[in-house]
């Protein structure tokens, strides 16, 4: 596979990255609200790894052909948005909200529910990525443009391989994102309440728009 195919391929997928969207807000929401935005990175990148595997097995463009796949999954991706919003509007922050373990424990949180509370986001961002049907229907139209019957690795090897490079550079960016989050929830904790209810609404508005746009017969791409 090409090396400049790859590059270029990054670059475009670098500044769809930096577009923000329902990633942005959840990233944002998770970091304010927490210790680390370690596990909800990691939920959207486990997310986009599973979208690359539809893809690369066709699966993808199957669901992208149908208007009965497709619909379903804008309404359990829109409505499951505006449930996370929904959620994060109602407790956007806790002022003094524990940054590291110690904390944890000098306020008598177990490890346990740190923990347990580390896999509820891992998991809702696993569901941010991988139910955003405008998700899959980027990858379905964007990744078969960066690759060619003619070099020797199987197409599929090929999408594998640039959802690869989607993932990292998510990875990357989300994380600065989630830490300059943090910053701003230990350093400013009333503009940290404001941008946790700004997500959070963002959240909403997106999923809305998600049903809007199927409910009156406009394609979610």
């Amino acid at each position: 596979m090409a090396v400049s195919s790859v590059l270029a391929f990054w670059a475009v997928a670098a500044l769809l990255i930096m577009v923000p969207g329902p990633d942005w807000a959840f990233v944002l929401g998770s970091g304010l609200r927490g210790r680390t935005a370690v596990p909800a990175v990691g939920g959207l990148v486990i997310g986009y790894g599973a979208v690359t595997v539809v893809v690369a097995a066709g699966v993808g463009a199957l669901v992208a052909r149908s208007p009965a796949l497709l619909t379903g999954l804008v309404f359990v991706g829109g409505l499951y948005l505006v449930w996370l919003g929904a959620r994060t509007l109602a407790r956007p922050k806790a002022p003094g909200a524990h940054t590291d373990r110690g904390a944890d424990a000098a306020a008598g949180i177990p490890p346990a529910r740190a923990a347990g509370t580390g896999r509820a986001t891992l998991a809702k961002g696993i569901g941010v990525s991988a139910l955003n049907p405008k998700g899959l229907l980027l990858f379905v139209a964007l990744l078969p443009q960066f690759t060619s019957p003619r070099w020797s690795w199987p197409q599929s090897a090929q999408l594998g391989l640039l959802g690869l490079v989607f993932m990292a550079s998510c990875a990357a960016f989300y994380l600065g994102l989630g830490a300059f989050a943090l910053r701003i929830s230990n350093a400013r904790p009333a503009t940290a309440l404001a941008l946790a209810r700004f997500s959070g609404a963002a959240m909403i508005v997106i999923g809305a728009l998600l049903l809007i746009e199927r409910l009156t017969g406009h394609s979610p791409g």
